[in-house]
């Protein structure tokens, strides 16, 4: 099951136009996660758990050999300030 708010919810929204969706990548939460912790520690962006899993998803579209010498565009869909709270998100160190 998964830990992200907001994907997979279990229905398609009305706005939703497949025809203009090239690829669904499935992230992992803990993937999601980790890259969510990653923004923060090495990019300074405090962004949420939705963020994190674009991000990564991105990632992988990067390392394809095809995606040599391309702009990859990510956009943030959210904001880690109201995932503070979620245990073990966040560590303290």
């Amino acid at each position: 099951m998964h830990k992200i708010q907001g994907i997979g919810a279990g229905f398609v929204p009305d706005n939703f136009n497949s025809a203009v969706v090239d690829e669904i990548i499935q992230v992992e939460n803990e993937h999601a996660y980790q890259t969510t912790r990653d923004l923060a520690k090495s990019e300074g962006l405090l962004a949420g758990i939705s963020s994190g899993a674009a991000v990564y998803a991105a990632s992988q579209i990067a390392r394809r050999p095809e995606s040599s010498n391309k702009v990859i565009v990510v956009l943030l869909p959210d904001t880690g300030e109201r995932y503070l709270s979620v245990e073990g998100l966040f560590p303290e160190q």
